[in-house]
């Protein structure tokens, strides 16, 4: 399946309150190696950004003046995420962000366009409970690289969560394979050891295994109250 890890910054925490997305970065990955095929935007969003947001992503409000508008390319940015699997990390500040350009722009919510969307803050808290799962922490846990992350970019962000999801998902290689990405024409191969050349050796239990067996069933039909079905059988 196609997959974007998607990233955005804003002009501060409020959609709701009127805060705007400055910028958009997305990173295209498909069986679950980076394409190429990224897509990076910054917008003017018609009004400052808060003084706490500038000191996190340190993108200028004179930067951003001569900068298109979120919904001058909202039918660019609809296009390229269509029918994909949306990766984010703390989804709900993003979507919601998205979802009120849209809005604005005259269209559906986001999830209309898109396949599924995977929060990895999410999947990091169930992961590692407990613990900081913020994308620096999750970099650092993983040996993601983000040494040349001094502030936060949307783009370079998209990019290292891409390599923490692929991390934290390593795991589940083995059940990603496409049957429709096999060669046509394969075929099985049965393979025929003789095995009657070995003589495989038998290991009888002793006597303080048999006893720590027994000690074992004996707590497990306790704690059954006297159901265990090999307890009933040896009594019948």
């Amino acid at each position: 399946m196609r997959q974007i890890v998607l990233d955005t910054e804003t002009t501060g925490l409020s959609a709701e309150g009127g805060d705007r997305i400055i910028e958009l970065g997305c990173v295209e990955l498909y069986a679950r190696k980076l394409t190429g095929n990224n897509l990076h935007f910054y917008f003017n969003p018609e009004r400052d950004s808060h003084e706490d947001a500038l000191k996190v992503h340190g993108i200028s409000n004179e930067f951003l003046r001569d900068k298109p508008k979120f919904v001058e390319l909202s039918d660019d940015i609809l296009d390229y995420l269509s029918d994909a699997e949306l990766i984010i990390h703390n989804a709900a500040f993003d979507v919601g962000f998205l979802n009120k350009e849209l809005e604005r722009a005259g269209k559906k919510p986001l999830k209309a366009y898109v396949a599924n969307v995977i929060d990895t803050l999410v999947m990091a808290k169930e992961m590692f409970p407990g613990k900081r799962n913020s994308l620096d922490a999750l970099c650092d846990r993983l040996e993601v690289d983000n040494s040349g992350r001094t502030l936060h970019g949307a783009l370079l962000d998209a990019e290292l969560l891409a390599d923490v999801y692929i991390n934290m998902t390593r795991g589940q290689e083995a059940l990603l394979i496409d049957a429709g990405d096999a060669p046509a024409n394969t075929q099985s191969v049965a393979v025929q050891v003789d095995l009657s050349q070995y003589v495989l050796p038998v290991l009888a239990a002793n006597d303080q295994e048999l006893a720590a067996h027994d000690a074992v069933l004996t707590q497990l039909d306790k704690s059954s109250g006297g159901k265990t079905v090999w307890r009933q059988a040896s009594a019948a």
